[in-house]
């Protein structure tokens, strides 16, 4: 049965293009090898369709069983089968070289080529990935994007014990660092044998494309500079994130904050996430046109969107840059305490911008949210952050793909909602589970609303789901979507 898998995976390999049939031979050996087996019985059979996952679960049981796999969690299982991929997955010179000749042709093709390739050598998991809950909510705002995220696994407490007896690393500097490339990890740092990342230059600086192993949306890729820097909004950031959508024009690209609250996960390695994906926020149109002073060729505006947006369209990027930094330089130092906006306290700066680049046909295109971490005793998470009563949903900082219209949840909501949905449609009450408890005065809230069925509870249920989101977007905002809060927004673009 053994032999059966193993040569299922050459199988896998050959047909994915991962390796070329005179590889064969060398293919099953190193394969053999990570599995401490002796012998082989080559089946000589030809296989049907085949799934990687099923191929990779059978691998790993008999390994276990064996012995050669020491402990049976998602942590150990992940290492081990990425060692095996890795073995498979050809080297960096090979994969950049055609990644190149393929972009010289059209860079479509080159990232449609690559993003298949990252998840043929199973470094994007196809099999998780479908695992994740994904749908869309109408809102005034459009139809923003709803996902809780069952991809990235959770440790488990033996790794985590493990993970405490191991000496401090500095190597890889972080989980974004071009070092990973390769790495075989540990159980408190993935690996990354089959990984591959591809060299670009932007602005003239080398950095590195690749795509996220968890996949929040349509070929979600990074964008990471080659050295660990911290991130940086200034005009070199601008300037790099419009050279990416010149180089790739089919892909958007955007940068988290700079700031803590108000930025993403990773502050300490300057990096981008773009893709090939239209979300609401780029769909949304412009409410309110504006002109500044000496750009009167570039068209401008307020964005019809949750969050203070203003949106920059031009056929120069030179323009939108020179325009953009114009607007940074003045947001970071700008205070107006009627709005309560506030540069600095105590010497902590508060004010930042969430950069968004896009090609609209031959136009350009810049998205700046305005954003600001200011904390106080009633909001200690952040003013401009999900307040407390939505915490219930979404408590994590809001950063890039966020601020575009999609929800990144935590796993737990999957069996938490359905328990809400099930609880509305039996009439149980919502305060006697733990898994519904901290939802009741939300469902309350809109349970009378509706005429609740089994059959319709898990749709009404998402779809407040997804009103709770807007609302957490709302709260992100600085300006307010009332006339004292257009009003505020107005007087810090006359103010440049």
């Amino acid at each position: 049965m053994i032999d059966n898998a193993v040569s299922k995976l050459i199988a896998y390999a050959l047909r994915a293009g991962l390796i070329e049939a005179c590889d064969r031979t060398w293919a099953i050996n190193t394969t053999l090898d990570v599995l401490k087996l002796d012998n082989y019985t080559d089946p000589n059979q030809e296989w049907g369709d085949l799934e990687l996952a099923p191929i990779l679960e059978q691998l790993l049981d008999d390994a276990h069983s064996r012995g050669v796999l020491t402990e049976n969690s998602v942590v150990y299982r992940d290492l081990f089968d990425t060692e095996l991929m890795g073995r498979l997955t050809p080297r960096p010179a090979l994969v950049i070289s055609l990644f190149q000749r393929l972009y010289e042709k059209d860079p479509q093709q080159a990232t449609d080529w690559y993003y298949k390739f990252s998840q043929d050598t199973n470094y994007i998991r196809r099999d998780r990935i479908a695992k994740d809950m994904q749908w869309k909510a109408p809102t005034e705002y459009g139809d923003l994007d709803i996902t809780i995220n069952l991809s990235k696994p959770e440790k488990d407490p033996k790794a985590i014990a493990a993970a405490k007896n191991l000496p401090a690393s500095a190597y890889p500097r972080c989980q974004l660092c071009a070092e990973n490339e390769g790495y075989a990890g540990r159980v408190n740092h993935p690996a990354r044998q089959n990984h591959r990342i591809i060299p670009i230059t932007i602005n003239g600086s080398p950095w590195f494309l690749q795509y996220s192993p968890y996949v929040y949306y349509n070929e979600h890729c990074i964008c990471l500079n080659s050295v660990h820097t911290p991130m940086k909004i200034d005009r070199a950031c601008f300037a790099k994130l419009l050279d990416f959508v010149r180089q790739f024009p089919h892909y958007f690209v955007g940068s988290n904050a700079d700031l803590p609250i108000v930025g993403g996960s990773i502050l300490a390695h300057d990096h981008f996430q773009g893709g090939r994906y239209t979300f609401a926020m780029e769909k949304a149109p412009v409410e309110t046109a504006f002109t500044f002073h000496g750009y009167e060729d570039v068209e401008a505006g307020i964005v019809k969107w949750p969050m203070s947006v203003v949106r920059l369209t031009s056929n120069n990027p030179d323009r939108l840059i020179d325009l953009a930094d114009k607007i940074l330089t003045a947001w970071r130092s700008y205070t107006d305490e009627a709005a309560f906006v506030f540069a600095e306290t105590g010497g902590e700066p508060h004010n930042t911008i969430t950069p968004i680049a896009r090609r609209r046909g031959k136009k350009y295109e810049l998205d700046l949210v305005l954003r600001n971490n200011i904390t106080t005793e009633e909001h200690p998470l952040g003013v401009y952050h999900p307040h407390a009563e939505l915490h219930h949903i979404k408590k994590e900082n809001i950063g890039l793909i966020e601020v575009m219209g999609l929800a990144v949840l935590p796993a737990r909501l999957k069996e938490e909602l359905a328990a809400v949905a099930d609880c509305l449609a039996s009439g149980s009450g919502l305060r006697s589970s733990e898994l519904t408890e901290k939802h009741a005065d939300w469902a309350e809230s809109f349970a009378k609303n509706y005429t609740i069925t089994p059959e319709n509870a898990l749709d009404i249920v998402q779809k407040e789901t997804g009103l709770v989101f807007a609302q957490v977007l709302e709260h992100a905002g600085v300006y307010k979507r009332t006339a004292e809060g257009k009003e505020a927004f107005l007087r810090f673009l006359n103010s440049l």
